[in-house]
């Protein structure tokens, strides 16, 4: 990794900190650390489900604990069963009280006090620049946050993914998705040492997966890459394209192929970027109209 980039970031995280406060024992004036202040914020006057909160902010087991127990303490907060029957005590949820709720709204004012503040001093034309540069970041460290890694293809998580990838192209394609008219992928397929299912999650949260066969006589296949939405344009389709032809190169394929079909325009571009060549139909895949291989080097 490059030193400079490191450094550039490191000044970019000195900066920010300072900035927005984060370094004062009593965040925006309210009389408690910005922990605190953001636990309480991200429960909101809807509550929230503690594992949810734990996802959400990244937070340790312990630590998440200790700042509940906080703001419960000091009656900010309520922590109990989702189920108030006690059916599933399991599920925790944490909601404001009354005094939370009125923290919680001092909170947000305080926010768009500081937010103008930092707007307030630049021209116009810089406020533009600033807010947009911000949004670029925000986009990028989100990029920055996803995980992947492999997944049983019988994993919950596993499975809505392949459900959205087959909904995602039931709408796309001219004739929607059957998918007992596709070609058949079997879980047995994408577990070692046959292949891999890799799951990629944001917030543990799964937004994207992707698969790659292994064949002993023939180019590893990549199948059912798929991202959501929500998370298009973050480079976590080049990532999982690339993550899969890492785990093929590994195992000693010398070459990847996939079949696509020809509405999915953003994959066919992906595919030609990344170094795929166009090939001869390998397969008689009902819904493939184009047929890509790539090379690996080793």
């Amino acid at each position: 990794m490059d030193s400079a980039l490191i450094a550039a970031v490191r000044r970019f995280n000195r900066t920010v900190t300072q900035r927005v406060g984060a370094l004062d024992d009593e965040y925006m004036a309210q009389g408690r650390p910005l922990g605190q202040a953001r636990l309480l914020w991200e429960i909101g006057p809807a509550g929230a489900e503690v594992a949810a909160l734990r996802a959400r902010l990244g937070l340790d087991s312990g630590y998440l604990s200790r700042l509940l127990r906080t703001l419960e303490n000091d009656g900010l907060i309520a922590v109990g069963p989702v189920d108030q029957t006690g059916a599933d005590g399991r599920v925790r949820v944490a909601t404001l009280t009354e005094a939370g709720r009125t923290q919680w709204a001092d909170l947000d004012q305080r926010s768009d006090d500081l937010a103008a503040s930092i707007l307030e001093p630049l021209t116009e034309h810089r406020r533009e620049r600033l807010v947009t540069a911000m949004a670029e970041v925000e986009r990028l460290l989100i990029g920055s946050m996803v995980v992947i890694e492999p997944c049983p293809p019988s994993d919950p998580r596993a499975r809505a993914c392949l459900r959205a990838y087959a909904r995602d192209i039931a709408r796309r394609f001219d004739d929607g998705f059957d998918p007992a008219l596709s070609n058949p992928v079997h879980d047995e397929a994408l577990v070692p040492p046959n292949g891999v299912l890799l799951l990629a999650t944001l917030n543990s949260e799964p937004i994207g997966c992707g698969a790659v066969k292994l064949h002993p006589d023939a180019p590893a296949e990549i199948k059912r890459v798929w991202v959501a939405d929500t998370v298009r344009g973050l480079g976590v389709g080049r990532r999982l394209l690339g993550e899969l032809e890492r785990y093929a190169a590994e195992r000693g394929a010398t070459a990847v192929r996939l079949d696509t079909n020809r509405n999915l325009t953003e994959a066919i571009a992906l595919y030609r970027a990344t170094g795929y060549r166009e090939i001869e139909a390998y397969n008689t895949e009902r819904y493939a109209h184009h047929w890509f291989e790539k090379r690996l080097g080793h």
